[in-house]
């Protein structure tokens, strides 16, 4: 998805009617841009610089959460974990074309996606983006020295990178203040709604989510958790995690749809009804009374008005309450499993500063 600005991603023919309406509405002069969608796509992240069309030094990045949540709201791990071996090939090829096409001199930054290992570019962009810092410092490169070295003629010798020999892991998490925007929907999606970012390293892509997510103010959980699973591939992808909330010690309490799959699947659990429903016990009145500790709710873009609604209200009293919340099944999965990792290795993490990683 090529992001910009008043989007929406529309799954059929009433959807679209309905946005062009609202479109036409803000701005009936200029036209309406429609796009391919992809669904279930992992979104890559390429930070270089290029001297006259050939390339000085890169970066590869992936993005926890799938292509169709923007950049600036993407968790980023860096050196990239989960790329097939092919695909980085490909990204490489792509990223020297580019580069020789254009004849960069100086920063670009390009946004991918891949499915079934065909690659594809979002956009490229003939600048520094915002995780020149990010990979800078993960990489102990300092990828803007190199540009503006470029840029002003300068001599410029390539940085040796083995990202194989890189032996942490970087991970840049956004953060959000949608405690101060009244009525907003806190759900990640094509626009970007991130106000800040933090980037935590550590000795793998477990500790080093874990000390993100503490450093954008996400709350461990003690005592339970709330789950939220729209689409039938959420809750059957998120069917591992549930298991290992249980198997750290915490109660899960679950919307009804969500309640009777898990239950069906021999896990412990409790009904909590949605905001709609006048019958106790509910949702609604868990979060008022601070007895929930985490909100995990994957909307079904797909469903019923109804269901849509009560979905915003769950993930808007989470926020409004302070309670922390996870609406993206990637991220949530990763989540909980490096909560239970830690869990069972039952020794905390080492605290290290920046310049103790890495000695490659």
């Amino acid at each position: 998805v090529l992001s910009g600005a008043a989007m929406k991603v529309v799954f059929n023919d009433e959807d679209l009617k309905t946005f062009l309406a609202v479109a036409c509405e803000v701005s009936p002069d200029h036209p309406v841009v429609i796009s391919k969608f992809v669904e279930g796509a992992k979104e890559i992240e390429v930070d270089a610089v290029a001297n006259q069309g050939q390339i000085v030094n890169y970066a590869i990045g992936e993005h926890v959460e799938n292509a169709g949540v923007h950049s600036g709201d993407a968790t980023l791990v860096l050196p990239a974990q989960k790329l097939y071996v092919e695909t980085v090939r490909r990204v490489k090829r792509i990223t020297r074309a580019i580069a020789k096409e254009l004849n960069i001199s100086g920063p670009f930054n390009l946004q991918l996606l891949s499915k079934d290992n065909e690659v594809k570019v979002i956009e490229a962009n003939v600048r520094a983006s915002r995780t020149f810092p990010f990979v800078s410092k993960t990489l102990k490169v300092d990828f803007i020295e190199l540009a503006t070295r470029v840029m002003v003629g300068a001599h410029v010798t390539p940085a040796q990178i083995s990202l194989l020999d890189v032996d942490y892991v970087g991970i840049k998490a956004p953060m959000f203040s949608f405690t101060r925007l009244l009525g907003a929907d806190p759900v990640l999606g094509v626009e970007m709604a991130s106000t800040g970012e933090v980037a935590t390293f550590g000795e793998d892509k477990h500790e080093a989510i874990i000390t993100s997510m503490r450093a954008a103010n996400f709350k461990l959980p003690e005592r339970n958790v709330f789950l939220c699973m729209g689409p039938m591939y959420a809750k059957l992808e998120f069917l591992a995690s549930a298991r290992e909330l249980v198997q750290m010690g915490l109660d899960l309490y679950c919307s009804e749809g969500t309640y009777n799959f898990y239950k069906g699947h021999g896990l412990p659990c409790k009904l909590l009804h949605k905001p709609s429903s006048a019958i106790q016990p509910n949702v609604t009145d868990a979060l008022q009374k601070g007895e929930i500790d985490l909100v995990i709710n994957v909307r079904d873009s797909k469903a019923d008005s109804g269901s849509l609604t009560d979905g915003y209200l769950i993930r808007r009293k989470a926020v409004d309450f302070s309670v922390c919340l996870l609406t993206d099944v990637k991220l949530a999965t990763m989540v909980v499993h490096a909560l239970f990792r830690r869990k069972m290795r039952d020794t905390p993490y080492a605290i290290k500063a920046w310049d103790e990683f890495g000695n490659f």
